[in-house]
């Protein structure tokens, strides 16, 4: 099987969208990340949601979870807020590591390398032109692999 075989549709985001907007889309559609593309429809990155997470929970908090205990939850619920003027460039991250994108011919096992190398719960596929042609996720990885 190949990865052309393995990809489905998948939402992407620009840069310029708004981190909040790239939540809500993770949010209800149940996604592991976005794909980040340009304006030619190539991959430029991959978004995991835990880099969305980030810019909602502040680095002083992240850096010392004992004050997450000592903040109210109404007070919580205002982090947010802050990812309503982010973008999703912002949400990148600065040292990207191997973008995880193979070419429609690419075997299950090499999917699954770059998965576990680059740390990703999605890989893109993209046409002999390098534009998108889908995803495959984890979950579609694991079920092809264990044959469920």
């Amino acid at each position: 099987m190949r990865a052309r075989d393995l990809a489905v549709p998948f939402p992407t985001v620009l840069p310029t969208t708004l981190a909040l907007d790239a939540a809500r889309l993770l949010a209800a559609q149940n996604l592991p990340g976005l794909i980040v593309v340009d304006d030619r429809g190539r991959p430029r990155s991959i978004l995991p949601g835990t880099q969305v997470l980030r810019l909602a929970v502040p680095s002083y908090i992240q850096d010392d979870p004992a004050l997450a205990r000592v903040i109210d939850e109404k007070d919580a619920d205002a982090f947010c807020e802050e990812l309503g003027v982010r973008t999703v460039a912002e949400c990148m991250p600065a040292q990207p590591r191997e973008l995880p994108v193979v070419a429609g011919d690419a075997t299950v096992l090499e999917i699954a390398a770059l998965m576990a190398r680059s740390r990703s719960p999605l890989v893109a596929v993209v046409d002999e032109t390098g534009a998108l042609a889908g995803a495959v996720t984890l979950d579609a990885l694991l079920d092809r692999l264990l044959g469920t």
